[in-house]
């Protein structure tokens, strides 16, 4: 009887192995170039990245304007998370932020705004 306990834990972590693994097969790490100013830009990013499903993490570093996403590619893919960015009003690498999205910005956020 503790034999077939022993098999059914030593199965369980097998299994449990397997799919964490399945998982972080699935896993990719992107980075896109965006129109991003400042640290409420970093914010608003970071917070619309963080409601997309499949996106496990996202970082702005605000100097180069480098975002760094990592996310699930059976969830999600690139081109989602890019048309995301700019829904959230900001230029995705050479894709422009959406009018509508980037004309709700505040005035510290516009890439103009970073220009001076």
């Amino acid at each position: 009887m503790k034999s077939l306990q022993n098999l059914g834990v030593a199965l369980l972590v097998f299994f449990t192995t397997l799919s964490v693994q399945a998982q972080n097969g699935n896993e990719k790490t992107i980075q896109i170039k965006t129109s991003a100013v400042c640290d409420m830009c970093k914010k608003s990013l970071e917070k619309a990245m963080a409601y997309e499903k499949g996106v496990k993490s996202s970082t702005l570093d605000v100097d180069s304007k480098m975002l760094t996403v990592t996310f699930d590619s059976k969830k999600t893919n690139e081109d989602k998370i890019k048309k995301a960015v700019n829904d959230t009003g900001y230029d995705a690498d050479d894709k422009p932020a959406t009018p509508r999205a980037y004309n709700k910005l505040d005035d510290c956020c516009r890439k103009e705004a970073g220009a001076h």
